[in-house]
């Protein structure tokens, strides 16, 4: 399930949640609730375009029994965000989801730091993007705003890229809007060049509609604020308040 268009014709933009921060609550008492997949299908009942979630090589938050299960129960897109490992390419190819997204992952940090490194990690990835793409696994990378790495993007092949905004919300005044412009700028050369454009990270109430503004991008994912704003109203309406946001935006 996908909205190419929104109220009054105007070009959608997409709404994909990520559940790993439902899992996060799980484990921390190693017990089976809260369950991530009832998560996700009560987001998608919601409003949600898609999920997204994080199979870490820790299994810090989602399992390998949660992709299966999310696999096998959605009915919308499912985009499984993975290192580019050899472990989590069997996965991909396993499941085969909606979308499989390239991200950077580190052990000792608590969340993502930044975008891929795709133009130093070409001969790593290539070959993975090549596959996944034969398997009709939508490749998706996570990067910063820069030219260098959309670049990357394009000599790999991977038809989307998905643009880092945790700096921009994570600054404020004259230097958040430097960013904004910056990612603007990232996302028209990438639409000009034939790559999909989405973005996510650290978005919020607060700061989602200057990034849902602009143009070219046609996703944004979102789950760490959504899980945290569902404790006080409900992920239901934590979704559906995202959603009246970006489309508004719009």
């Amino acid at each position: 399930m996908t909205r190419d268009l929104r109220p009054g014709g105007k070009a959608g933009l997409r709404l994909g949640v990520n559940i790993d921060h439902v899992a996060t609550v799980r484990n921390a008492r190693g017990a089976g609730y809260p369950d991530p997949v009832r998560a996700a299908l009560m987001a998608a009942e919601a409003g949600a375009d898609g999920i997204t979630a994080h199979l870490r090589e820790d299994r810090r938050h989602i399992t390998d029994d949660d992709i299966a299960r999310l696999s096998a129960e959605l009915t919308v897109p499912l985009n499984l965000e993975m290192a580019a490992t050899d472990e989590m390419f069997a996965i991909a190819m396993r499941h085969r989801p909606h979308a499989a997204m390239f991200v950077p992952e580190k052990r000792e940090e608590r969340t993502t730091e930044g975008g891929l490194d795709a133009a130093g990690l070409h001969n790593v990835l290539a070959p993975m993007v090549a596959e996944l793409g034969a398997a009709r696994i939508r490749v998706s990378l996570f990067v910063e705003p820069e030219a260098r790495q959309i670049e990357a993007a394009l000599r790999l092949g991977a038809p989307v890229i998905e643009l880092h905004t945790g700096r921009y919300a994570e600054l404020a005044g004259d230097a958040r809007a430097e960013e904004l412009r910056r990612l603007a700028d990232a996302a028209a050369l990438a639409a000009k060049n034939g790559i999909e454009v989405h973005a996510g990270h650290g978005l919020t109430f607060d700061n989602v509609q200057g990034v849902a503004a602009i143009p070219q991008l046609r996703e944004l994912n979102i789950g760490h604020f959504l899980v945290g704003e569902a404790l006080f109203v409900g992920l239901g309406e934590s979704v559906r308040r995202m959603r009246e946001l970006m489309d508004a935006a719009r």
